[in-house]
């Protein structure tokens, strides 16, 4: 039987560019939001999947994360390997003044992740075997004023992973903690480019690279962001919060 890859945010630029990287040979499953998946469908399929499926998918409705991936291993296979890519950038100077748009954002970036890495870890820690990639960001590593809602939702993704990792040590499963920095893409049209952007093929290219290696947790992609941010740790707090996005 092929591996199953299952790619939640399966619409998604980085969700995509994973995807057609495993495809081959591979059944890969597209969990996603309602709408026409077919593009997606047919990039999978020329990039050589075995088999592609889509399967609908409201990240925010964690009550139903359970019964969701019994329902995917149920029809396609025990999974191999799960990419969690969906989550929103959000508006930071609405969350500033709305406080139901920020909880959106803490809820779909933090929460959601959270309960879906709870119950896809269960079900591989039950088995010995298994893969997963969570996508933080350097955001989370030290929150800047500039957009701190986001920055907070990957700071507790970053923590909740980075111990469910620990959690998992000698388990058989590989949780992959994925930092990137800037990417230029759809969720960040418009925006000015920072200092070591990256792009999804990028993105996907270190993270197919690390699923191949088998070991190993934190990603930093671009790797020099690592040593980055080693100084901003140090940067006065005065400074820090005049730093941009």
């Amino acid at each position: 039987m092929s591996r199953v890859v299952a790619i939640f945010g399966g619409r998604s630029e980085i969700g995509l560019a994973v995807a057609t990287r495993l495809a081959p040979e591979a059944t890969v499953v597209l969990v996603a939001r309602p709408g026409s998946m077919d593009a997606a469908v047919e990039a999978c399929r020329a990039a050589g999947a075995a088999q592609v499926e889509t399967v609908e998918f409201n990240a925010d409705e964690v009550a139903g994360h359970e019964s969701l991936v019994a329902d995917i291993e149920q029809r396609f296979g025990t999974i191999d390997v799960a990419v969690l890519a969906f989550g929103v950038l959000g508006d930071q100077a609405v969350a500033e003044r709305d406080a139901v748009a920020a909880a959106a954002v803490l809820h779909t970036d933090f929460i959601a992740q959270a309960s879906l890495l709870t119950v896809l870890a269960d079900r591989m820690r039950t088995r010995g075997s298994g893969t997963i990639v969570a996508f933080s960001s350097v955001a989370g590593v030290r929150v800047r004023r500039a957009n701190y809602v986001y920055g907070s939702a990957k700071a507790g993704l970053d923590g909740f992973a980075s111990g469910l990792a620990d959690a998992l040590h000698g388990s058989g499963v590989h949780l992959i903690i994925a930092r990137p920095g800037f990417v230029i893409g759809r969720m960040t049209a418009g925006m000015e480019p920072a200092p070591f952007s990256s792009t999804p093929d990028q993105v996907a290219d270190a993270v197919v690279r690390r699923i191949a290696r088998g070991r190993g947790t934190e990603l930093w992609i671009p790797w020099q962001l690592k040593v980055m941010f080693v100084i901003a740790r140090m940067v006065p707090r005065p400074i820090w919060r005049r730093m941009p996005r």
